[in-house]
């Protein structure tokens, strides 16, 4: 009964003080074979060692130096480990789902799309890198965007990376659209966005003007 003390004779508890050192599922069984006990269980054995101070030899921990049992074994193809654990093994030629796989897409945290293109990284030279989306279709219609120039969103959707939606402007025009002292070309109404772009332009021109007879 849970909570009560169970009993042993004098010749049972010799018996296990002396094999105390057994691996508690032996002890166990080998105690209940030489005494026909089987009102004991491997957990009450334990708690009586325990209790008892004897001490097994064991600390629970992979020795250093020690050679594991399995070293060198392989398991057959699905019988490996856990049965929950099986369900998540990898198999031979198998890759995580978070492989970023060529074409494979994400969000900046800039809000543009980018896309894993076979191209070397330079930072970590793997054979693959994320590039922006709408600058990568758009090189492959357009060609190279050039030095000082940039690729502004006609729309105001980052996300749409269509080519028609994007069109090459001076970098120094996008603080006259957006920036701080813009105009909130991506936020403005669509049927305003083609007059905030061309007066954009118009005094872009006019500056540059100036700064060339300055």
């Amino acid at each position: 009964m849970k909570g009560c003390r169970i009993p042993y004779s004098a010749e049972e508890m010799r018996w296990l003080e002396a094999h105390r050192t057994l691996v508690i599922g032996e002890y166990h069984r080998r105690f209940c074979e030489t005494f026909g006990r089987t009102d004991v269980t491997a957990v009450n054995l334990h708690s009586l060692r325990k209790r008892k101070g004897w001490k097994t030899g064991r600390t629970g921990c992979f020795e250093k130096g020690a050679v594991p049992v399995n070293k060198g074994k392989t398991c057959a193809p699905g019988t490996g480990g856990h049965p929950n654990a099986r369900k998540t093994q990898f198999k031979r030629g198998q890759e995580p789902h978070n492989t970023k796989y060529l074409g494979h897409e994400r969000i900046s945290k800039d809000g543009y799309v980018e896309i894993s293109v076979a191209e070397t990284n330079p930072h970590t030279g793997y054979e693959r890198r994320y590039v922006h989306k709408h600058v990568h279709l758009w090189t492959q219609k357009h060609g190279p965007v050039p030095e000082g120039f940039a690729l502004k969103s006609l729309d105001g959707d980052r996300t749409n990376t269509d080519p028609s939606n994007w069109e090459l402007v001076p970098r120094a025009l996008l603080p006259r659209l957006n920036g701080r002292f813009g105009r909130d070309y991506d936020k403005a109404p669509g049927e305003l966005k083609p007059t905030i772009m061309a007066v954009a332009k118009l005094e872009h021109q006019v500056r540059q003007r100036g700064n060339r007879h300055g």
